[in-house]
């Protein structure tokens, strides 16, 4: 049997790179999900495996596009088995440079979004859910120009432990999935200078893949992670472990 046959799955930010990995992997395994992005408008149901896809366009910082997408899912669905939040912004400014701008954006997304998004799902979960919130293994380190960025990714960190408490006597689990750098279409941007320097700071030798991303992630939102909850799994090729 699929680990999530006849689930019903958010996946916010869910187009594209680690989220889109996440949307397809679910779906692969049974889950009816639901993705959020911020371009284009709805897409038509796409069957994966024994799972599907719906693209729903939505703003993950605007409240009113948030509850349109939790209207539209228990219109649908009544429901929502698992939720992940992956929608984030990550822009470099060193300290000297750090605007009101670049600040309100990247809370707003990263923070705000996610807290007002996870407020929406709970109310539509039920006892045995799952949330799994897509962090950053720059919550533990301090990279240079990235401070704002790290701070976000602290604030989902702790978020994700206080949720686990306050949500157990529900019966619903929250995990934190902490990709490294990643090889994603925002990465390949990058110069091969970069990409040769990230890939020399991992034990591993080498950038993630969205899908080693998703893999982690399914497990976490499955019933193999049973007696797991308020964790951080790191999947970043030891970057940030030894």
């Amino acid at each position: 049997m699929s680990r999530l046959e006849n689930k019903v799955a958010l996946v916010v930010g869910g187009v594209g790179g680690i989220g889109g990995a996440i949307s397809k992997r679910f779906a692969s395994e049974g889950a009816q999900v639901y993705s959020t992005s911020r371009k284009g408008g709805e897409s038509p149901c796409e069957t994966v495996g024994s799972g599907s896809i719906r693209v729903i366009q939505a703003n993950a910082s605007e409240k009113a596009d948030l509850r349109r997408v939790f209207e539209q899912i228990r219109s649908q669905e009544g429901r929502i088995d698992v939720f992940v939040v992956n929608a984030g912004l990550s822009e470099y400014a060193p300290l000297e440079d750090i605007s009101e701008d670049h600040f309100d954006r990247t809370f707003g997304l990263n923070v705000r979004s996610l807290v007002f998004a996870a407020q929406g799902a709970i109310d539509l979960m039920q006892s045995g859910g799952t949330i799994v919130l897509i962090g950053s293994i720059a919550d533990d380190i301090g990279t240079k120009g990235y401070g704002v960025y790290g701070a976000t990714k602290a604030a989902v960190r702790s978020f994700s432990r206080t949720w686990a408490n306050e949500l157990a006597p529900r019966g619903i689990r929250v995990n934190v999935v902490s990709p490294g750098p990643t090889d994603t279409a925002m990465m390949a941007s990058a110069s091969q200078e970069v990409r040769d320097a990230l890939s020399s700071m991992i034990p591993l030798g080498r950038m993630g893949r969205p899908e080693e991303v998703a893999a982690a992630t399914l497990f976490l939102a499955s019933d193999e992670s049973s007696f797991t909850t308020g964790a951080e799994l790191a999947v970043d090729g030891g970057m940030a472990q030894v």
